[in-house]
């Protein structure tokens, strides 16, 4: 793919002034189950000490000020009364009336208990009021919040439907039916920590599957629109401000075009006008599904016409004549709609190739690691320390593969007007995707050469050392491809002679006497 003059010196030049930039480091932390565990208890123990109060009223109380220890202090101490009202934690719960043999009915089974031995186990009552129920009642109760309410099951007042006493921690621990039911509880108090924060907009959960790790994202600042990729502990990686996997440096609006564009019936009404003809009376869309071009609508329109035509069907009909430059309706929507979904094809099917790469590249990874290595190390006597070039070429790729897998979503909605900067980032994308499949090939096809086959080791070393400046170089060229796309290319300007590297195949300016990229020698000023 041969670059214009205008498009290769407008490269260089965009790839000088972003190399001097300096690297911006995100400020996350990503914080473990314990970490968070540990955060949440010290919270819980500010209140409890400072407050004078039970594990469960603490616990109720920063939730009801979502976690929040500073806004909690400030009610409390303005308005204990209104905030203890509020939540459910009564000082002087009402006292209810028995009857005067002693007995208790619930009112929840209405099975009537006796007093006696025994009474005081089966009677019982929230901590924060005085309505009673049987125990068999309130174990049903607690267990059934705990298996159907979620987070729900955290905020659990007293049955009475008049009463607004909280149900706290102790009392769900002492009647919480199996052991099961105490882990799920604890595990939706550690989930409400995070998701019911009051600094929710910087801090979440890791979306991938099976992952209990959090991001805590200090200084985010949202709105921008922008892709904000992170890095889980378990590998995986994400966008902050859409939570979907990374996809810089394209934005998250063109994310959502793109994804909703498979899941929504699009490409189905695209097929339609394909493959189907409307009804001249009643356009209604029809398919032709028997050889004969003699068509009648369905009821009630029951119209008859010409499949190829589309006018009316007589005894005598025929339109085998040709007439120049006469297209229906029919046939401009149809040639429109076989245009786009042509184009869409073409820039999904090499987003699912990449992706697919990708996917195939994390799993080969996988077997450089277990397998591959320590047949290196044994038949080179190489430890790993030295062999970490490979797993940082593995690594490069996987990279690369996401970044061009988007780039494919980030051309499909490049504005069709702007004819230059398009011509430049596919120049920049195809450089870019070539690179790739270089270095692609070398870390899989080479190495497994070197794997497999008896060479010695001065041929492993050249090998080292052709796939240490791929991947650098090929690493560099994505970086400037990914900050190109996020600065929307800037305009493209005009400069003079030019020559391309022979190693690298960066285009440097005429007087440049050495490649800016790795600096090899210009073909111009000396040999190569």
């Amino acid at each position: 793919m041969m670059p214009d003059m205008e498009s290769n010196h407008h490269l260089n030049r965009f790839l000088r002034e972003e190399d001097q930039k300096p690297l911006q480091h995100l400020p996350y932390t990503v914080l473990k189950e314990a970490d968070i565990s540990q955060r949440q208890l010290d919270d819980i123990t500010q209140v409890c000490s400072t407050l004078s109060v039970s594990r469960s009223a603490a616990i109720i109380l920063l939730r009801h000020c979502n976690w929040n220890v500073s806004k909690l202090f400030d009610n409390w101490f303005d308005e204990e009364d209104e905030v203890r009202i509020t939540v459910g934690l009564f000082k002087n719960p009402p006292v209810d009336q028995f009857s005067t043999d002693g007995s208790f009915t619930c009112e929840i089974c209405f099975e009537t208990f006796p007093g006696g031995d025994g009474f005081d186990d089966q009677r019982i009552s929230s901590t924060f009021c005085d309505h009673f129920y049987c125990r068999a009642c309130w174990v049903g109760y607690i267990s059934k919040s705990i298996a159907n309410d979620g987070l729900g099951c955290l905020s659990l007042k007293c049955p009475h439907p008049c009463c607004g006493a909280a149900v706290g921690e102790d009392m769900i621990f002492v009647l919480a039916a199996e052991s099961a039911d105490k882990d799920k509880y604890l595990r939706y108090l550690l989930r409400s920590y995070v998701e019911d924060s009051y600094r929710k907009r910087k801090i979440k959960w890791c979306p991938a599957p099976g992952c209990d790790h959090a991001v805590d994202f200090v200084d985010y600042v949202g709105g921008s629109g922008g892709a904000c990729d992170v890095s889980c502990l378990c590998s995986y990686k994400f966008c902050w401000n859409c939570n979907e996997e990374a996809h810089s440096p394209v934005k998250c609006d063109t994310v959502a075009k793109w994804i909703l564009k498979h899941k929504d019936e699009s490409e189905n009404t695209n097929w339609i006008l394909v493959n189907t003809k409307p009804c001249p009376e009643c356009r209604r869309p029809i398919e032709k599904n028997q050889g004969c071009s003699h068509m009648r609508c369905r009821a009630p329109c029951k119209f008859e016409f010409c499949w190829i035509c589309l006018g009316p069907w007589g005894g005598s009909h025929s339109c085998n004549s040709y007439l120049q430059g006469v297209k229906n309706e029919s046939d401009k929507r149809k040639e429109v709609a076989k245009l786009n979904l042509d184009r869409y094809i073409h820039y999904y099917e090499r987003w699912v190739a990449n992706h697919e790469s990708r996917q195939k590249a994390l799993v080969d990874f996988q077997l450089v690691q277990d397998v591959h290595l320590k047949k290196l190390d044994r038949k080179y006597r190489q430890t790993n320390p030295i062999l970490s070039f490979i797993t940082e070429a593995w690594l490069k790729i996987i990279e690369c593969r996401r970044v061009l897998k988007w780039s494919y979503a980030y051309g499909y909605y490049f504005p069709k007007h702007e004819h230059g900067k398009r011509q430049f980032f596919e120049y920049l994308q195809g450089e870019a995707e070539s690179g790739l499949e270089k270095l692609h090939h070398c870390a899989e096809v080479e190495l497994e050469e070197h794997i497999n086959a008896d060479k010695p080791i001065e041929d492993f070393i050249e090998f080292r050392t052709k796939l240490v400046q791929l991947t650098v170089l090929i690493g560099n060229y994505f970086k400037n491809l990914v900050r190109a796309m996020e600065n929307d290319l800037p305009e493209i300007s005009s400069y003079g002679d030019y020559w391309s590297c022979y190693i690298c195949t960066y285009v440097n300016e005429g007087s440049a006497t050495m490649c800016v990229m790795c600096s090899s020698q210009s073909p111009v000023h000396g040999e190569v």
